[in-house]
């Protein structure tokens, strides 16, 4: 082992020798580098950043907090880590890129044939290499947006953050839409089964069927009392009037059980009715906006230092390998 590291010292002094033998052509190489990559730097159209941040908002039933009686969560607080995954989600959406491209005619500003094989490719790669959106180490999305217009750059921001916004509530809108619908239909075909039977009652009522129970309590005493005072023909009169009632009883009964049930069933449909059309119609915010985009007063890319000292080191690097490898075959 201590052999083998006394070998790697000497070869690692031996490559020192080498750069500091090498020295004046490595620094010619990266003047060179330097100066062709400053040179191509300014080849490279400026372009400006405008940025947008927001906070991802929880999408809660607007309906749940007006017409339920316990509150599960706080229509006030701020989304957590899926709530802003969901949201970016909808922000990387070809939904929204779809209405930034036409609205802003990004094939004519890019300079992309619509016409041509791939045009949709190159218009999706030109477009992920200008706007980025990500999640931040806070839980906010930032959005950024390059352009040579500073302006431009700040109004697709802009319009990207409130599009993102525009369509999550469109999607929640389009899922409470449906329950809402099956919601209003449960809710007619029950009101039409409680017609059904009023009418029945209504029926019923016309054969002197009113309240069955109070009415066969009433002539059982009346009858009881016929009989005690010696009154056959008066019995037999509310006898009579017994017999006529007794067909209908189990019918009523029936109707006036399943009339109270539906009613109370009724209540329940028609408070899920009204919160599935609150929610339907209801625009509820998906994100809250902390800091919108401004135009921006200095460009943002290239950053040219970078790119002259880069491409410096690369060459310097290149130059080195190339050394190596010459003195290896000698």
């Amino acid at each position: 082992m201590e052999h083998n590291q006394n070998n790697d010292g000497m070869q690692d002094a031996t490559l020192l020798r080498k750069v500091w033998q090498w020295r004046n052509p490595l620094i010619l190489s990266g003047i060179i580098g330097g100066i062709l990559s400053a040179a191509a730097s300014f080849l490279i159209e400026p372009e400006f950043q405008s940025s947008v941040v927001l906070f991802a908002l929880p999408q809660q039933s607007i309906g749940a907090q007006f017409y339920e009686a316990e509150k599960r969560e706080d229509i006030l607080a701020y989304g957590e880590t899926e709530d802003a995954e969901r949201l970016l989600q909808i922000l990387n959406s070809d939904r929204v890129r779809r209405r930034i491209i036409e609205k802003y005619d990004l094939w004519t500003h890019y300079e992309i044939n619509r016409g041509e094989p791939g045009a949709q490719a190159d218009m999706a790669k030109v477009y992920a290499g200008k706007v980025d959106a990500s999640l931040t180490r806070y839980g906010s999305i930032q959005i950024d947006v390059f352009d040579k217009d500073p302006t431009m750059a700040r109004d697709m921001a802009n319009d990207i953050a409130n599009l993102t916004d525009s369509v999550a509530n469109q999607l929640r809108n389009d899922r409470a839409l449906e329950a809402f619908r099956y919601a209003k239909q449960s809710l007619e075909q029950h009101q039409k089964g409680i017609e059904r039977m009023e009418d029945r009652l209504a029926d019923l009522r016309r054969e002197g069927v009113y309240d069955y129970p109070v009415q066969i309590e009433g002539l059982n005493e009346q009858y009881a009392t016929a009989l005690a005072e010696g009154q056959p023909g008066r019995a037999a009169n509310i006898l009579g009037k017994m017999e006529k009632l007794a067909p209908y009883a189990t019918e009523f009964n029936q109707l006036t059980t399943k009339l109270e049930d539906a009613f109370e069933q009724e209540a329940v449909l028609k408070k899920r009715f009204d919160l599935n059309k609150l929610d339907a119609e209801s625009q509820i915010p998906a994100a809250f906006v902390v800091d919108r985009a401004a135009v921006a007063d200095k460009k943002a890319r290239p950053v040219r230092w970078l790119i002259t000292v880069m491409g410096a080191i690369s060459v310097v690097l290149a130059a080195l390998v190339f050394l190596l490898m010459r003195d290896a075959i000698r």
